[in-house]
């Protein structure tokens, strides 16, 4: 998670990138290269500014999201975790293919992650032997009905920046 100072720290570009690129990516070959180029910058110098904001924290994931019956299978998964685990367990997940976001809740099953995969036997497949490695039963939770969820926020320099 980013400090305020390091987001006191992004330069307007980095404010740019975030601004216009949280909701839409360029559905084209080389989204990355029409982004510099909207930006003004070269496509090796996005990817690099996009890995920094990632080490900082101040941008968690970057990626499309998509209707995931499209294009397979996927499954809201809960776990409970020993506070002193929740790290060590954390980075197991996120190492699993598939798995593209967690999140710790205040509940007894307390870490939270979606994971995807082409088919539901790729899917039971990697939740088997994500279960194995964690030595912890998971909690799989289908989907019964899907919502979107919007997961753009808005960011405290966006009104600066319109004055």
């Amino acid at each position: 998670m980013a400090t305020d100072k390091v987001v006191d720290d992004l330069d307007r570009i980095d404010r740019r990138l975030i601004d216009r690129y949280q909701r839409s990516l360029p559905l084209v070959e080389r989204p990355f290269a029409a982004m510099a180029e909207e930006l003004g910058l070269d496509e090796q110098a996005l990817i690099e500014r996009l890995q920094r904001l990632c080490d900082l924290g101040v941008v968690g994931r970057v990626g499309a999201v998509f209707d995931h019956r499209q294009a397979g299978a996927s499954e809201l998964v809960a776990v409970a975790v020993p506070d002193h685990r929740r790290e060590a367990v954390a980075q197991i997940i996120n190492a699993c293919p598939g798995v593209n976001h967690n999140y710790w809740r205040e509940h007894r099953y307390n870490l939270w992650f979606v994971v995807t995969a082409p088919d539901s036997t790729s899917l039971e497949l990697r939740l088997t032997r994500l279960e194995t490695e964690l030595a912890t039963p998971l909690l799989r939770l289908p989907m019964v009905q899907s919502y979107h969820i919007d997961l753009a926020f808005a960011l405290p320099w966006a009104e600066l920046e319109e004055a």
